[in-house]
């Protein structure tokens, strides 16, 4: 995970940005996991809304913009929410499986509270960096 030299992760020519213990200059140079950590802490300086649609578009936007240069980011994830956290198949897609893992009695047809928007970015973050790191040490 991120971690940072003071309580505030910030950019600017006299700020340096630490993360996992070394100085980071150029945010290309964060791995996927590191890059996702930081969008999780502050998603408002990158996206303007801030909520788990919001959160999902930049998500999938970013997966079909890294699968141009490699690897997409959510290559296998909906696969491994299905064996981790589903314990069988779905035909949902990786959000709705998400939400149906965190909220499993809710219409998703239904708007989302605040409180359940918290839940449910909560767990998706805590999911995805769970995965990357499986992913990171498998490959």
């Amino acid at each position: 995970m991120v971690q940072e030299s003071s309580d505030r992760t910030t950019y600017g020519p006299q700020q340096q940005l630490t993360v996992n213990g070394r100085v980071v200059t150029d945010p290309n140079d964060l791995t996927e996991r590191e890059f996702i950590a930081l969008f999780a802490k502050r998603s408002g300086m990158y996206i303007v809304r801030t909520d788990v649609r919001s959160v999902i578009n930049f998500l999938n936007g970013y997966d079909a913009a890294a699968g141009r240069h490699g690897r997409p980011l959510l290559d296998g994830f909906r696969e491994w929410l299905m064996a981790n956290y589903l314990g069988h198949h779905s035909s949902l897609a990786w959000w709705a499986l998400i939400e149906s893992i965190v909220l499993p009695d809710r219409d998703l047809a239904e708007a989302l509270t605040p409180e359940q928007e918290s839940q449910v970015l909560e767990f998706l973050f805590d999911v995805l960096d769970k995965f990357l790191a499986e992913r990171e040490t498998a490959g």
